[in-house]
């Protein structure tokens, strides 16, 4: 399970390795992952009618994705856990790759 704030950033950390924040937003929570000029943005919101998810992917000052999708019930934790757990394993698994 994740921590309502954590980072897994080590001290001393280098450009080249990804800074990963999460935060507890209200029912949803938010991570952003920054590595250099590259960003990495998810955010979950969660009201008792609907759950929005948010993700953006930028360079500096360009977006290279800005989505959204609204679902039309409230996301359960687990789901709000599992879908921030997966934004942040593909983010990794395709740093990897690069």
């Amino acid at each position: 399970m994740l921590s309502s704030q954590a980072a897994w950033a080590a001290d001393g950390t280098t450009e080249s390795e990804l800074q990963i924040e999460i935060t507890q937003i209200g029912l949803g929570k938010e991570v952003v992952i920054t590595k250099g000029r590259k960003e990495w943005f998810m955010r979950v919101e969660v009201t008792p009618e609907n759950s929005v998810v948010v993700r953006q992917e930028k360079e500096g000052e360009r977006y290279l994705l800005d989505e959204s999708e609204m679902h039309d019930r409230a996301m359960t934790p687990a789901e709000v856990d599992a879908a921030i757990t997966d934004f942040v394993n593909s983010v990794k698994t395709r740093q990897k790759v690069q």
